[in-house]
C-alpha cells in the first residue's frame, strides 16, 4: 500500500554514524513580548544521548512532533518522540508543583521521563518504575505520539498518552498524578495490528477516542476508553463511512487513499455535547481516488450516535472543501489537516496547500461548511505554508499555528529553497562550506479570531517564534519524501483556562553539541533537535467571548429514514457464557457498526468487527431490523455478517432477541436468541 504519511519510525541514531537534521540558523534570541504578546520561546531539555544497555553505543536523542494540552486546572504537557524503539518524552508545568514562570514569561517545565519506554522485555519486568528508561534500551513506541486531557468534576484530571511502533502497534498508558507515575504501559490497545499515526482527545472523567489507520484498508479506526486511556476496548466505529470509502479508502493497495487528522469530541453544554468528529483529506472522486489522484479535498466524519455510549457507533462523511489539485499535485495532502470544536459546539478546520494555510468552520455539526478562508495570506501568502494546528473554546475563539518560510516555491524544493545544495540530504555544498546562507528561513507564525464562526471572521497575524526554526526544505511527503524531515510532520497548540496560547514545536537552529560540527551554515554539521515552547502573555485578537447560543442543528432526517441501535449480551455458544454485542444500523445512506465478541464460540473466540469496505443493506419489518455488511474476523478482511435483531418494546432484557451470522474462507459461525442484558431500540423518523 501507498502509505501518503508514514510516521517517523525505525529511524534510528546509532553512536555518531547516523546523520540527523543538518539545517539550523544560530542567531541570539529577541524577546517577541513587546511584538505579539508571547513568552520567551524556550528549549525543553532533553539528555544528549541514550545509552543502549551496555553495548557501547547510543541513540542521538531528540524531540520531535510536539504534543501539547493544558487542562482545565491550567497543568500544560508537553510531549515529544525519538522514533522508535526509543519512546517518548514528557514536561509538564503546574504552576502549584512546579513554581512560577521565570524571566521572559518562561515556564519552568518538570521532566517528566519516558512514560511508554518499558522496553521490550515490559511484561517480565511488570511495566515502568517512575517512567524509567528501559534497561535494554528499546522502548514500545516512540513512533508517533499525542496526548490528551480529561475533564472530571473534581480531583487531579486524567491525562492518557499513546505512542506509535511497527508491532504489536498501538502503546496506551495514563497517569492521574500529572505525569508523575503512569500506569503500567499497554503495548497493544489498537483492536487492528499493523496501523499507522494515532491520535487521542478526551472529555468526561475518564473518556478518551483513539483514532489510527488500519493499513489494511486505510480506514480510520476509532476506539473509545472508558478507563481513561488504559484500553480502549468499550467502543468502536469507522470514520471513513461507506458511501465515502470507494473516494477515500485503500482498497486496492494502489489507491491514493487519505491522510488522517486528530479526532475531536464536543464538551460543550450544548445539545451537541459528546459529538465525535474526524478530519481527513482524500481524493474528490472514486475515479481519482483509483488513478492516483491528488490528496486535495477536505472531509469531516460525523458521529452523533456515539452519544448513546454503545459499543459500536456510526459515522457520516461530510465534505469541506474540493480543494484543486495544485501545480505539484500535492493538494491539501501537506500533513496534517487539524480540527477544534468550541465551547458552543461551533466546528473548525485548517488545512495546508503549501502555499497557504485555509480554514473553515461549521455552524451545524459538522454537517455544511464555509467557504475556505485563506489565514495565512495577509502575513505570508504565497510563501510555503505548513503543518496548521489548531485550538478553540469560549465562542468563536479560534486559534491557528504554522510554519512558514521567506520566500515562494514548494517546500519540497530543494532548488528554490536550498540555492548551493545537491539532492542528497545532509550532502556538502556545490562549493564552500557555507551555503546554508541563502536557503529559505522559517518560523511560527499564529492567527487568532474572537469571531471565528461569523460571516466574514477577523484574524490577527503574528510571528511567534523569537529566532528562525529552521532552514531550507521541509519534506510533506512523510518517510517516503526527498526533502528534510529534520522538523518531522506537525506541531500543536492548546488553550489554557485563561483562553491563552500555549504551542510547542519542534527547532532545528542549533548545532549539536554530539558533532560533527563543520559550521553553523554547513549541511554537513549535525543540528541539535529539541521541542520549544512559548506561550501567549497578552490578548492579541480583541475580547473573547464566552456567552451565546449554541451552534445549530443538523438537518432532520427524511420520513422514513430508520436506524436500530442495541447492545449488551446474549448466551454464547457454550452454555453458560455469554457475548457481547453492539451496534447502530440506519437505512438514510445506508451504513451500520456493529462489534460482537463470544470467548465461547466452538471453534475458539470470536471477535466480530464490521468494516466499510462496501455499503452494507439494511432493511426494516415491523419491529426488526435486518443488516449485512463485510466484517474483520479477528482483525482479519474477507467475511461478511448478517445481523437481524427485534426491538419487543419492552426495555426489560429477556425481551428483544438478537441473531448473528458470519461467513468467510473456510468459515461459518451462527448464534442468537433473546439477549440476556441490554436492550434493542428502533428509532423511526
Amino acid at each position: 500500500m501507498k502509505l501518503h504519511k508514514v510516521p517517523l519510525r525505525l529511524i534510528l541514531a546509532l553512536g555518531l554514524a547516523c546523520l540527523l537534521g543538518t539545517l539550523a540558523l544560530v542567531i541570539d534570541h529577541v524577546s517577541v513580548l513587546a511584538v505579539n504578546g508571547f513568552s520567551d520561546n524556550q528549549e525543553l531539555p532533553l539528555p544528549l544521548t541514550a545509552p543502549i544497555a551496555n553495548s557501547g553505543v547510543s541513540f542521538i536523542v531528540r524531540g520531535l512532533e510536539p504534543s501539547v494540552r493544558v487542562d482545565a486546572q491550567g497543568t500544560v504537557y508537553v510531549s515529544s518522540i525519538r522514533g522508535v524503539p526509543t519512546g517518548v518524552d514528557l514536561h509538564r508545568y503546574n504552576a502549584t508543583a512546579d513554581g512560577p514562570p521565570g524571566a521572559g514569561g518562561t515556564y519552568p517545565f518538570k521532566y517528566e521521563g519516558q512514560p511508554d519506554n518499558c522496553g521490550i522485555f515490559n511484561a517480565s519486568q511488570g511495566g515502568c518504575a517512575n517512567n524509567s528508561l528501559d534497561p535494554f534500551g528499546l522502548g514500545l513506541g516512540g513512533g508517533d505520539v499525542d496526548i490528551a486531557v480529561n475533564y472530571p468534576t473534581s480531583g487531579t484530571p486524567n491525562l492518557a498518552l499513546v505512542s506509535l511502533t511497527l508491532a504489536p502497534g498501538v502503546t496506551g498508558t495514563h497517569s492521574t498524578t500529572r505525569g508523575d507515575s503512569f500506569s503500567t504501559p499497554n503495548p497493544a490497545v489498537a483492536l487492528i495490528p499493523g496501523d499507522d499515526r494515532q491520535w487521542i482527545d478526551g472529555t468526561d472523567a475518564q473518556t478518551v477516542y483513539l483514532n489510527y489507520h488500519d493499513a489494511g484498508t486505510f480506514n480510520i479506526e476509532v476506539q473509545r476508553s472508558n478507563d481513561g486511556g488504559q484500553t480502549y476496548i468499550d467502543g468502536f466505529g469507522e470514520a471513513i463511512d461507506p458511501q465515502t470509502f470507494p473516494a477515500a479508502g485503500g482498497v486496492p493497495a494502489t489507491n491514493s487513499a487519505n491522510i488522517a487528522g486528530q479526532i475531536k469530541v464536543d464538551r460543550s453544554s450544548c445539545p451537541s455535547r459528546g459529538n465525535l468528529y474526524q478530519i481527513f483529506v482524500a481524493p474528490d472522486s472514486v475515479t481519482e481516488n483509483l488513478t492516483g489522484g491528488a490528496l486535495r479535498s477536505i472531509y469531516v466524519g460525523v458521529s452523533t450516535d456515539v452519544k448513546l455510549g454503545l459499543p459500536a457507533f456510526t459515522f457520516t462523511d461530510n465534505k469541506v472543501f474540493p480543494g484543486p489539485a495544485g501545480a505539484q499535485k500535492q493538494g491539501a495532502g501537506n500533513l496534517f489537516p487539524a480540527l477544534a470544536t468550541d465551547d458552543f459546539g461551533f466546528v473548525y478546520a485548517a488545512w495546508s496547500v503549501n502555499s497557504d494555510i485555509f480554514y473553515s468552520f461549521s455552524t451545524d455539526q459538522g454537517t455544511t461548511w464555509s467557504n475556505p478562508i485563506n489565514v495565512s495570506f495577509s502575513t505570508n501568502g504565497g510563501h510555503a505554508n505548513l503543518f496548521p494546528w489548531i485550538a478553540a473554546d469560549a465562542n468563536g475563539h479560534v486559534g491557528i499555528v504554522w510554519f512558514g518560510d521567506d520566500r515562494a516555491g514548494n517546500s519540497n524544493d530543494r532548488a528554490s529553497l536550498e540555492p548551493g545544495h545537491p539532492t542528497s540530504q545532509g550532502a556538502a555544498c556545490n562549493s564552500g562550506t557555507a551555503c546554508m546562507q541563502g536557503w529559505a528561513q522559517w518560523n511560527v507564525y499564529y492567527a487568532e479570531s474572537v469571531n471565528g464562526h461569523d460571516a466574514a471572521p477577523f484574524f490577527v497575524r503574528n510571528v511567534i517564534s523569537d529566532h528562525a526554526i529552521h532552514r531550507g526544505t521541509i519534506s510533506t511527503g512523510g518517510l517516503g519524501g526527498g526533502a528534510d524531515r529534520s522538523l518531522a510532520d506537525l506541531f500543536q497548540i492548546a488553550f489554557d483556562p485563561q483562553h491563552f496560547a500555549n504551542v510547542a514545536f519542534s527547532d532545528d537552529h542549533k548545532v549539536s553539541p554530539a558533532g560533527p560540527n563543520n559550521g553553523a551554515d554547513n549541511p554537513t554539521t549535525r543540528r541539535l533537535i529539541r521541542a520549544n515552547f512559548t506561550h501567549q502573555l497578552m490578548a492579541t485578537a480583541g475580547s473573547v467571548v464566552t456567552t451565546g447560543s449554541c451552534a445549530g442543528s443538523p438537518p432532520t432526517l427524511p420520513p422514513g429514514a430508520e436506524k436500530i441501535t442495541g447492545g449488551r449480551r446474549i448466551a454464547s455458544q457454550t452454555p453458560g457464557q455469554t457475548a457481547n454485542f453492539g451496534f447502530v444500523a440506519q437505512n438514510d445512506k445506508p451504513n451500520a457498526s456493529l462489534s460482537y465478541h463470544d470467548d465461547g464460540a466452538t471453534g475458539g473466540s470470536i471477535d466480530v468487527h464490521s468494516a466499510n469496505t462496501s455499503v452494507p443493506s439494511v432493511t426494516f419489518s415491523g419491529n426488526c431490523g435486518t443488516f449485512k455488511g463485510d466484517a474483520k474476523v479477528n482483525q482479519k478482511l474477507g467475511y461478511t455478517f448478517t445481523v437481524n435483531a427485534c426491538d419487543n418494546a419492552d426495555p426489560r432484557a429477556g425481551k428483544d432477541t438478537f441473531l448473528i451470522s458470519v461467513t468467510g474462507p473456510n468459515f461459518s459461525y451462527s448464534n442468537g436468541g433473546f439477549i440476556t442484558q441490554g436492550d434493542i431500540q428502533i428509532h423511526k423518523e
